[in-house]
């Protein structure tokens, strides 16, 4: 009995899910990413925290907003959706390093906002300011749920960059009809109308030969 060799069968299928599976992911982390940014830029800029100074024989209300607490977010958020761009423009080990700053912009996001849910500092040196006694502290405190929504922000951006680690090396990257390389791009010759003098002078003047035929 003959021996039958066995011969690799193509397996489209995978191919597909395969692709399937990169664009998902792509999708994924551009909607993580884009949110994330828009949840931390919008929620920092909210009301963390609430008290009241003595003033006097009475009290004054004091808030503090989320870039009064700390302004790292903020920034993070910013160098994460720079990042998150970026991603697309690089290959190889630069695609590599540009998603661990993603990831790494997101986590500490999260993280400052996490610690800045409990400052107290800010409305302090609000008080002192205001009342103009160093030595003025914030009685009443209490915080909103701002921080979190920030730090929920900053997991979403982590989120994309895990996905832009797990899954980048299959994602495309920007065109190469858009990049640069150096070499000089071909001009197109100018219709010369041999009736027409003034183009036959500028043609000479490009270096043309006027009576070459196009």
């Amino acid at each position: 009995m003959g021996h039958v060799s066995a011969v690799p069968v193509p397996q489209p299928r995978a191919e597909a899910a395969s692709a399937t599976s990169s664009r998902r992911s792509l999708a994924a982390a551009l909607f993580l990413g884009a949110v994330g940014a828009a949840v931390v830029l919008i929620a920092a800029g909210q009301i963390w925290a609430e008290g009241k100074a003595a003033v006097g024989g009475g009290s004054l209300p004091l808030e503090a907003a989320g870039s009064d607490v700390t302004g790292v977010p903020t920034a993070l958020a910013i160098v994460g959706l720079a990042a998150l761009v970026a991603v697309f423009a690089v290959r190889s080990g630069g695609r590599l390093l540009v998603s661990a700053l993603l990831a790494l912009s997101g986590a500490g996001a999260a993280l400052a906002a996490f610690i800045g849910a409990s400052d107290s500092a800010a409305l302090d040196e609000k008080a002192a300011q205001t009342t103009g006694d160093t030595a003025a502290t914030v009685d009443a405190l209490t915080h909103t749920a701002w921080p979190y929504a920030t730090a929920a922000g900053a997991l979403l951006i982590l989120l994309a960059g895990l996905l832009a680690l797990r899954y980048g090396k299959q994602w495309p990257a920007m065109s190469g009809r858009y990049e640069r390389d150096g070499t000089p791009r071909p001009r197109k010759a100018a219709v010369v109308d041999p009736d027409r003098p003034e183009d036959l002078w500028k043609a000479l003047d490009r270096g043309e030969d006027p009576t070459r035929e196009a």
